[in-house]
């Protein structure tokens, strides 16, 4: 249960060691964290896969720390660990270079990797085997990283609007708590003193009554529960009566506007590009039988019969374009457009991404669209597919 009090590793600075085979990294990693997290060992590639430690560095904050494999490793399973190693930098913020070589002599940074650091806007400190430890993580406490990743209700909520999170609780639903889009919402809301209730689909419509008297009422819902929700909406909205009562709040009056989104939507906003999703949304009619989509998430958990990824994706594509597609899976920090099968991905559809960093979301919809793939994002994919237009799941979110 620790690990739910934690803050989330999307939220952390990311800072990695990088280096060649027997630099240091490991006993630098070690010394940096002031706890024993890597194998250290004269055997050259002793370090085989990334290996990560979240701590607080001030004034910086909540970071993540990774050890990685050295980029010189050699023969077929050396070069497995340089590519493991070089999707560690497509997440980080800061990264160490880690040298044994000598003052005046160089720092031995490969130039393909201070350019692929470059490119990512990636900030490169240089650490030389034998400086201080203390130095170095004044230096790091020191960067100033530009922060352009928005709140998650910014441009959505204003003072005196009431939150409704709609939670549904079927087999999917973690035993015991809310799932990490809903908990940061939730957070969100609290952070902007803002009202906040949280119920099943089966209370929204006691919910929006109770919630009459705010300025204006929002509703964020599970994406799953989308078509559930939008009637209940459409009913409270459209009653004829002049008051919207129910057993529990007889005297609600009529109820002032209602918007609509979904926690994975915006998530998708917060990290995303909405615009790069709508227009993989209208890309859908383009689809043909046959045709391959990778269905992609940024977490790793148990998939369940009814799985989101697995079964509702693929049921939803299946109702808005009427063809028969095919099928792949990614999850956690595999994300590959090019299967081993050689098959051509026609369509992305991606998750929320709330388990990844704004910068590796990013990375993700840039490498769709030089590969000329079109991506969507699941909120709005199943909004769809229960009869919503963007327009109607978006509202001042975009």
């Amino acid at each position: 249960m620790a690990g739910l009090n934690e803050t989330p590793r999307a939220n952390r600075i990311h800072i990695a060691f990088f280096g060649l085979r027997n630099a240091g990294k490991s006993t630098l990693v070690n010394a940096f964290t002031g706890q024993d997290i890597a194998i250290v060992s004269d055997v050259a590639g002793t370090t085989t896969d990334p290996v990560s430690k979240a701590m607080e560095i001030l004034p910086l904050g909540p970071c993540l720390v990774t050890d990685t494999a050295g980029l010189d490793d050699v023969g077929d399973l050396g070069a497995m660990r340089v590519r493991k190693t070089l999707d560690v930098l497509a997440t980080t913020d800061i990264a160490v270079w880690v040298t044994a070589a000598s003052a005046g002599s160089g720092d031995d940074v490969p130039a393909d990797f201070r350019a692929a650091c470059a490119a990512r806007a990636v900030t490169l400190l240089v650490y030389r085997r034998g400086d201080s430890v203390e130095e170095l993580k004044r230096k790091i406490a020191a960067v100033r990283l530009e922060d352009d990743t928005p709140g998650l209700l910014d441009g959505i909520v204003s003072a005196g609007d009431r939150v409704i999170c709609v939670c549904p609780i079927d087999e999917s639903a973690p035993k015991g708590r809310l799932i990490l889009p809903q908990v940061q919402v939730i957070r969100d809301c609290l952070d902007r003193h803002l009202a906040c209730t949280v119920c099943q689909p089966a209370e929204l419509a006691d919910c929006l009554a109770s919630a009459a008297d705010a300025a204006r009422t929002v509703v964020i819902t599970d994406s799953q529960a989308f078509a559930a929700v939008h009637q209940t909406l459409q009913t409270f909205q459209t009653s004829k009566r002049p008051n919207i009562q129910t057993s529990k709040h007889p005297n609600a009056q009529t109820p002032k506007p209602v918007l609509l989104t979904s926690f994975s939507i915006l998530f998708a906003r917060q990290k995303g590009d909405l615009d790069a999703y709508r227009a993989g949304l209208a890309a859908l009619a383009g689809l043909k039988d046959g045709d391959r989509v990778l269905v992609a998430e940024g977490c790793t958990h148990h998939r369940q019969c009814n799985d989101i990824g697995t079964t509702k994706i693929p049921k939803a594509l299946a109702k808005l374009t009427g063809r028969k597609l095919d099928f792949a899976f990614s999850s956690g920090g595999g994300f590959a457009l090019a299967p081993t099968d050689g098959a051509r991905v026609a369509l992305v559809v991606h998750c929320g991404g709330c388990m990844l960093t704004r910068r590796e979301v990013l990375r993700r919809i840039a490498a769709c669209q030089a590969a000329g793939v079109p991506i969507v994002n699941y909120g709005l994919l199943l909004a769809a597919a229960n009869g919503l237009r963007a327009a109607d799941v978006l509202h001042k979110a975009d």
